[in-house]
């Protein structure tokens, strides 16, 4: 039988969770539908960002619905077709926060090379943790609990190490479209856009740290 503690933290991470995702579809929809004075695409804002801070080498692909991202591995962005195609505030806002992304990379960023640095163990700890939580449990083993505990802290810290680099992208999109001279109210637009895209990581952050909080109460407990 489920704890009341544990509902309660169901109930507080589902509710953190559909603030953020309802904000950022609100914004996003919204944006969508407001035009940018250039008429550009997505796409060619990305490439004209990258060329205004002499970023070469970059490509700039159209993905699948949802996939906006950098891959460092690659040295891409990659834009879902509304961001790619679009002429919205919401495709200028979005393709440029993955070009920030982009300059991270080139100009070697501290926080994203922590972050990339960490992803290896984070994906080991993310497939391993719950398996030795539950192994732990059923057993009583009580290292496996704590195994299971600190592996989980390194997917919270991953998540408190992205919250720098999300927010840096979209401050070097902003400065961007301040430095080409956006209208006010496109530039208000992308900065609405963006401040509901980070919510979401502020969001995962704060629901892993709840989790990690129950998880050490229940050990010491």
């Amino acid at each position: 039988m489920l704890s009341s503690s544990y509902l309660l933290l169901i109930l507080v991470t589902l509710a953190i969770g559909g603030v953020a995702t309802w904000w950022v579809n609100s914004s996003l929809k919204r944006y969508s539908n407001v035009p940018v004075s250039n008429g550009l695409t997505g796409a060619e804002a990305a490439r004209q960002m990258l060329a205004y801070y002499g970023i070469s080498g970059v490509q700039v692909l159209r993905g699948g619905p949802g996939q906006d991202f950098f891959d460092p591995r690659s040295n891409s962005v990659t834009l879902s077709p509304d961001a790619y195609d679009g002429r919205s505030v919401t495709a200028t806002a979005t393709a440029c926060h993955e070009v920030g992304h982009a300059y991270q990379f080139a100009e070697g960023y501290a926080p994203m090379k922590v972050r990339s640095a960490m992803v290896p163990v984070v994906n080991l700890a993310s497939n391993s943790w719950m398996f030795l939580l539950l192994l732990g449990i059923m057993l009583n083993l009580a290292g496996f609990v704590t195994l299971a505990i600190v592996l989980y802290s390194f997917a919270v810290l991953f998540q408190l190490v992205t919250l720098p680099v999300e927010f840096n992208a979209s401050h070097r999109a902003m400065t961007y479209m301040s430095a080409r001279a956006l209208p006010e109210a496109e530039r208000a637009g992308s900065w609405k856009v963006l401040r509901a895209c980070a919510f979401t990581y502020v969001a995962a952050a704060l629901t892993s740290i709840l989790q990690l909080l129950w998880l050490l109460g229940q050990r010491q407990d």
